[in-house]
């Protein structure tokens, strides 16, 4: 930053509980009335560890449990949310992304009813060819950050 701009109130979150990114990128951002969560996998803390996937020796995907998935994204989400200060039912917005929309669709849409029956945020699901990691789901959020401490 150079000394002839001027300095942005800090609105960068990182989650304690969440997998470390991948990248360098906070988990979340503030501006104004928003929360916006970057991309989040269903990855360990700690561990390059992915749920229900098995590699072969050069990292490709050999197998994968889009349930296992699932649970541990909408786990990774709710941690960045709770160590923003916010809650579920503040989500506002959510994009999917799917390696396989076929396939995973329809396991992915049952357990996303599940954590989402009450915040019912708005929702696009999109199908890509990968994602950088060797994983097959990936959610990008937006919170309403209202009631979330200054």
């Amino acid at each position: 930053m150079s000394d002839s701009m001027p300095a942005k109130r800090e609105n960068k979150h990182m989650s304690q509980k969440a997998p470390e990114p991948v990248g360098l990128y906070p988990h979340a951002r503030r501006l104004g009335d928003l929360l916006f969560l970057s991309g989040i996998g269903p990855r360990e803390r700690g561990t390059k560890k992915i749920p229900g996937v098995e590699l072969d020796q050069n990292g490709e995907i050999i197998s994968y449990d889009i349930e296992a998935q699932c649970h541990s994204v909408f786990r990774n989400v709710r941690h960045v949310l709770e160590d923003c200060g916010a809650q579920w039912t503040d989500l506002v917005d959510v994009t999917v992304f799917l390696t396989n929309m076929k396939a995973d669709f329809a396991t992915y849409n049952r357990i996303y009813a599940e954590y989402f029956a009450d915040a019912q945020p708005c929702r696009t699901t999109v199908e890509i060819s990968s994602l950088p990691t060797p994983i097959a789901i990936e959610l990008k959020c937006v919170a309403d950050a209202r009631n979330l401490n200054q």
